[in-house]
């Protein structure tokens, strides 16, 4: 895997990782800060009895006030502004009319493409009360992307993180899908270097100062086998257990990373409000 100044190559996905400056960090923040913002609103829409369609409207509407346009949007033909993914829907869900019952947990996937820079982020929301064990699965998610980005810093391994989070998710009786993955983002939704959720301690690529992605694992209460819905696009657990996933931006600094998708409101784990 080679190494190359952002600032020297093409628009588009070459397979060297990508390193940026101080400058391209910023622009990152700026489009991250309001993925992270809408993050936050959608907390306040999110109640039994709402559309995944209306609150996928919200996400439209609130880009285009911020003169911002959301990255899935008729992106490889996928026509909503961002995913929906409830109870054993993975990843990838589509927004419809269908209306969320109390007791449900959906993530909500949303990137921006501000001044040409992608913003990338999903959380984990509750419909109302919830059971203990979707509670559990949420918390060992967050616990399990808090722990992928503490080993995501210089001299470490894509391996590192991988191993951190599935550690610490088996631990707790769970388990990580291998079908998906983190990568790198920044005018590229979508770039080198891939980020595996599982893997070995001081195995793949090392991390260096300037790299952006993201780390999003998917954890399921039972097992890992996912399968793709008729649409082409919806990923769900083949047994049929709940599933649950986070999502953050990061940047590689000099001695650690930065998160770039933050909420500004200060939430981490659902319930927010």
């Amino acid at each position: 895997m080679t190494y190359v100044d952002a600032s020297t190559v093409p628009n588009k996905n070459t397979g060297a990782i990508k390193l940026f400056s101080p400058q391209d960090f910023a622009e990152m923040k700026k489009a991250c800060l309001l993925t992270a913002t809408c993050l936050d609103e959608l907390s306040k829409l999110v109640v039994p009895g709402v559309t995944t369609q209306a609150l996928d409207d919200f996400v439209f509407q609130f880009g285009k006030q911020h003169n911002a346009v959301p990255a899935t949007l008729n992106y490889r033909g996928y026509t909503k502004s961002c995913c929906t993914s409830i109870n054993h829907v993975v990843c990838h869900g589509i927004p419809d009319n269908k209306r969320l019952k109390k007791g449900d947990i959906v993530n909500i996937d949303v990137t921006y493409i501000l001044d040409g820079w992608h913003g990338d982020s999903s959380r984990m929301y509750y419909v109302g009360p919830v059971s203990r064990a979707a509670e559990r699965l949420v918390e060992v998610t967050y616990r399990s992307l808090e722990l992928g980005i503490e080993a995501a810093k210089p001299g470490n391994h894509l391996g590192d993180i991988g191993y951190a989070i599935q550690t610490y998710a088996e631990s707790h009786r769970c388990s990580v899908v291998r079908d998906f993955c983190g990568h790198g983002v920044n005018k590229l939704f979508h770039d080198a270097p891939n980020v595996l959720h599982y893997g070995h301690a001081g195995s793949g690529v090392e991390l260096k100062q300037g790299m952006i992605f993201t780390i999003e694992p998917m954890i399921n209460l039972g097992k890992p086998a996912v399968k793709i819905l008729r649409d082409g696009w919806t990923a769900v657990t083949r047994d049929r257990s709940l599933t649950a996933q986070f999502e953050h931006t990061i940047g590689i600094t000099a001695d650690g990373c930065e998160i770039f998708t933050l909420s500004p409101s200060g939430y981490t784990m659902p319930p927010y409000i």
